[in-house]
């Protein structure tokens, strides 16, 4: 058993296909029409062919509730491992990333937390 596949759900397929692409860095794996939405998948340039991330669009009512509650109670929806937390952390400032909460060591890791512009809270660490 192994993960390949995990969403994050949208409010724009476009946007989050252009914030996780040209702002994190993610380079596009799939994108296959599919009606309405798009079969829509970024992947770590860093490792092409580890898991994808499908930037899935929030059009069922319960996700939206999910995804709304999460990011209003200030949760995280998921989590990225950087090299150097410090360093990504500035990188993404300069480009414009909006922190719900700065570097923070937290015994075993070091965490800060953005909001990815889609309705969701993504945090980054680096094990310490």
């Amino acid at each position: 058993m192994r993960v390949r596949l995990n969403s994050v759900f949208v409010t724009d397929q476009e946007a989050a296909l252009h914030f996780y692409t040209q702002v994190l860095g993610f380079v596009k794996a799939t994108d296959i029409p599919m009606g309405e939405f798009r079969w829509l998948t970024v992947v770590s340039p860093e490792d092409p062919d580890g898991a994808e991330l499908v930037l899935e669009p929030n059009s069922n009512p319960a996700a939206a509730t999910y995804q709304r509650a999460l990011f209003d109670g200030g949760s995280p929806l998921t989590s990225f491992e950087v090299d150097d937390l410090e360093d990504e952390y500035r990188r993404l400032e300069q480009a414009g990333v909006r922190f719900t909460s700065g570097p923070t060591d937290v015994g075993t890791a070091e965490i800060a937390i953005f909001d990815d512009t889609c309705g969701n809270l993504i945090m980054i660490y680096e094990v310490t």
